[in-house]
C-alpha cells in the first residue's frame, strides 16, 4: 500500500502514545509494546492506569473470574465513578461548546459543568433514585445530554441514551426493554413515551433541567466496582428487537481514554469533535475526552446543513485539533468536489478520525490531497458491542493507504479463517483472542447469559468472535471488509461489500450504492443497487464499466449479476448502509423494526422487482 502520510520525528516523540512506550520500556517500537500489552496484562494494565491517572482505589488484582475468556474480571476490587473521572477538571476553562446548524452558540466551563451535574445528581437522588436503577434519555446532542448522563452516573444509576428523532416506536422497542424509573426528554415526547412505558416513576422535561435539583448541592459520586453496570446501549435493531448491551464502569473508563490519550494522542487543552447523535456509540467517544481534560464541541443536525462544508467552518471557528466524521460524509463531498482545504484554514487540525463504515483508499487520497495534508487521519473499528477499538491509529507511525494502523493496545485482535487458524494477507473473520476490560456485563434480560455467549463466543470458542470481515496487512494494519453476516456467497466464494464499493469510486454517474445477496437457484448472486447523479443514466456502457472494473480489481465472483438503479440507500442512523434490511426486502421478509433506520421509505424501492424474478 501507497504511503499516505509520516508523522515527523519530533512529533511521533512528542505523543503521549511515544512517553507510553518509553515508561514500559519500548522505546519508539509499537510492534513490541502491543506484544508485550497482550502477553503481560497484568503489567499492563496497572500501567496503563497509572499512565491514564485515573481516579479511584485500584486494588490488589488485575484479573479475576473463570478460565474463560468471557468470564473475565478485570480489577475485581476497584472502586471508581465514570462521571468522577471525566469531571476531574474543575475550573473556569471552557469544557463544552455547543453549537447548532441554526448558529446558535453555548458554552460551559468545567466549574459550571460539575455544578450543574451535581445539581441534578442532587434532584434524582431527592426523587429516590438510587445506584442501579436505570435513567434514560431521548436527548438531542447538547449539553443537557452531557448533564444528565453524568449526574445519573454520578449516583451510582445506570444511564442509556438514544437519539430524539427515533419514531416513538423505535424509543420504546430500547428503553422498553429495561424498565426505566426515570425518563429524560424534550416536552413534546414526554407524554406519549411516559404513557406507554409502565415502570416509569418520573418523567422530566428536558427545558425543565435546569430546575431540577439543589443548585448548592455539592458534587458527590457513588464509587461502583471496576465492573458493575454503568450504561445499556443498543444495537440498530434492523432485523429485530435491539439487543441491549450492558457496558460496566471501568472497562469504558479505562479503554475510552486509552483511545483518546495514547492513539489519538488527545491532551489537555485540546478541542475534540465528532459528528454524532446520543444514540450512536460515538457519543461516548465524544464525552470521554473531558477526562483528557479537553474540550469538547457538540453538534446535533446534519453535518452538511447549513452548507456542506460546514464541519470545516466548525472546525476553523472552534480551533478543532480532532474532527471526527463517517465515510460516507468524505464520500458525499469527494463526489460533490468539495475542497475544504481550498477555503478553511484547519490551522489547529491534528486529526481526521474517521469510523462507521469501512474508509476506502480513495477517501484516504481525498483527506491527504483536499482536506489536509500534514495530518493523522486515524480509521478505527471496533463497535457498539465493546464500545472500544480493536484497531485504531498510532500516532508514533506512518498511515497507508487503505489501512487502519494498528490493533490497539491491550487487544488480542486477530483475523482467522473458518477453522479458528491465524491468516495474514487474506480475508477472514475478525477476532480477539484474550480478554478485554470493555466486555459487556451482558445483554439485559439474559440471566444465564446464554444470547451473550453464542453471540460472540460460539463460532470460535474461547475467542470474542466480532462478526467483521477484515483483513491483516503487511505492515500489521488492518482493512474491514464489511460485516460479516453481509458478506456475499456467490458460488461459496466469500466477498465484502466494501470490495465493491471500492470500485464504484472511480464513476461519477454514481452517487451511492449497496450490494446484497440474492438467494437463486440453490446459489446466491450479487445484486448491485446504485443511485445515479442527476443526469446519469443506467445504459449499457455504465454496466459494462463496472462490471469490468470489479473483475479487473477484485474477481470475476465479485461481478454483480444484477445491477439496478434505485433512489435511495437505506441507512440506519448512524451511518451504516442497511445492507441486510435491503436482502431482506428483496426476498419478501419482513423488516422488523424498520423505523430504527435513518431513512426507512428507502426501503419501497426494493419490494416485488420484476427484474430480480429472472
Amino acid at each position: 500500500m501507497t504511503l499516505s502520510w509520516q508523522p515527523s520525528r519530533e512529533r511521533a516523540e512528542a505523543s503521549a502514545l511515544a512517553a507510553f512506550a518509553r515508561r514500559a520500556g519500548f522505546a519508539g517500537d509499537y510492534a513490541a509494546l502491543h506484544a508485550w500489552s497482550i502477553r503481560e496484562p497484568e503489567a499492563f494494565w496497572p500501567l496503563l492506569w497509572d499512565t491514564l491517572g485515573i481516579i479511584g482505589d485500584r486494588g490488589a488484582r488485575v484479573i479475576g473470574g473463570g478460565a474463560q475468556l468471557a468470564d473475565a474480571r478485570f480489577f475485581p476490587d476497584a472502586k471508581l465513578s465514570f462521571a468522577e473521572n471525566l469531571l476531574r477538571r474543575r475550573d473556569d476553562a471552557i469544557a463544552l461548546i455547543a453549537c447548532t446548524i441554526e448558529g446558535t452558540r453555548r458554552t460551559m466551563t468545567f466549574a459550571e459543568l460539575a455544578r450543574e451535574v451535581a445539581r441534578v445528581a442532587s434532584g434524582l437522588r431527592a426523587l429516590g433514585i438510587a445506584r442501579g436503577d436505570r435513567v434514560v434519555a431521548a436527548l438531542p446532542n447538547a449539553p443537557e445530554a452531557v448533564i444528565a448522563m453524568l449526574a445519573a452516573n454520578a449516583i451510582g444509576a445506570i444511564g442509556s441514551l438514544c437519539d430524539p428523532e427515533l419514531g416513538e416506536t423505535a424509543v420504546l422497542d430500547r428503553f422498553g426493554q429495561i424498565e426505566p424509573r426515570v425518563l429524560i426528554a424534550q416536552r413534546r415526547r414526554l407524554d406519549a413515551l411516559r404513557a406507554k412505558l409502565p415502570t416509569l416513576e418520573h418523567a422530566i422535561a428536558a427545558e425543565d433541567l435546569g430546575e431540577l435539583g439543589d443548585p448548592s448541592a455539592p458534587l458527590a459520586f457513588e464509587r461502583v466496582g471496576f465492573g458493575d453496570p454503568a450504561f445499556i446501549l443498543y444495537t440498530s435493531g434492523t432485523t429485530g428487537l435491539p439487543k441491549c448491551i450492558v457496558h460496566n464502569a471501568g472497562g469504558q473508563l479505562v479503554q475510552l481514554l486509552k483511545e483518546h490519550v495514547l492513539h489519538y494522542d488527545v491532551r489537555a487543552g485540546d478541542r475534540f469533535f465528532y459528528q454524532t447523535s446520543t444514540g450512536w456509540n460515538m457519543w461516548y467517544w465524544l464525552v470521554i475526552a473531558l477526562a483528557a481534560e479537553a474540550t469538547i464541541v457538540v453538534r446535533e443536525g446534519s453535518p452538511l446543513r447549513p452548507k456542506s462544508d460546514a464541519l470545516f467552518a466548525l472546525a476553523d471557528a472552534e480551533r478543532l485539533t480532532h474532527l471526527g466524521v463517517s465515510p460516507a460524509y468524505l464520500a458525499q463531498l469527494r463526489a460533490g468536489g468539495i475542497k475544504p482545504r481550498e477555503h478553511h484554514a484547519l490551522a489547529d487540525l491534528r486529526a481526521v478520525m474517521s469510523t462507521g463504515a469501512p474508509l476506502s483508499a480513495a477517501l484516504y487520497d481525498y483527506v491527504y490531497a483536499d482536506i489536509k495534508s500534514d495530518v493523522h487521519l486515524i480509521s478505527l473499528s471496533g463497535g457498539t458491542e465493546i464500545n472500544a477499538c480493536f484497531v485504531t491509529g498510532n500516532p508514533m507511525a506512518p498511515v497507508h493507504r487503505g489501512e487502519i494502523q494498528c490493533a490497539a493496545l491491550g487487544m488480542a485482535t486477530d483475523v482467522v479463517d473458518d477453522e479458528g487458524h491465524s491468516i495474514a494477507s487474506a480475508k477472514g473473520e475478525l477476532v480477539c483472542r484474550a480478554p478485554f476490560p470493555s466486555q459487556p456485563v451482558g445483554f439485559w434480560n439474559d440471566p444465564d447469559r446464554k444470547r451473550y455467549l453464542a453471540t460472540y463466543f460460539e463460532r470460535f470458542p474461547g475467542m470474542w468472535h466480532h462478526g467483521d470481515f477484515a483483513e491483516r496487512t503487511e505492515h500489521d494494519g488492518f482493512i474491514i471488509h464489511g460485516r460479516s453476516d453481509a458478506v456475499l456467497k456467490p458460488g461459496g466464494h466469500r466477498i465484502g461489500t466494501a470490495e465493491i464499493y471500492r470500485q464504484l469510486e472511480a464513476f461519477d454517474a454514481i452517487a451511492d450504492a449497496v450490494a446484497v445477496g440474492q438467494r437463486w437457484n440453490d446459489d446466491v448472486r450479487i445484486v448491485l443497487f446504485v443511485v445515479l447523479r442527476p443526469g446519469a443514466a443506467l445504459d449499457g456502457a455504465l454496466e459494462r464499466g463496472i462490471r469490468s472494473a470489479i473483475a479487473k480489481n477484485t474477481s470475476p465472483y465479485h461481478v454483480p449479476a444484477r445491477i439496478l438503479a434505485v433512489a435511495d440507500i437505506p441507512y440506519t442512523r448512524t451511518g451504516k448502509k442497511a445492507e441486510l434490511a435491503v436482502r431482506q426486502i428483496i426476498h419478501g421478509e419482513p423488516v422488523n423494526n424498520a423505523s430504527a433506520l435513518a431513512n426507512p421509505a428507502a426501503l419501497d424501492g426494493y419490494r416485488d422487482l420484476a427484474a430480480l424474478r429472472r
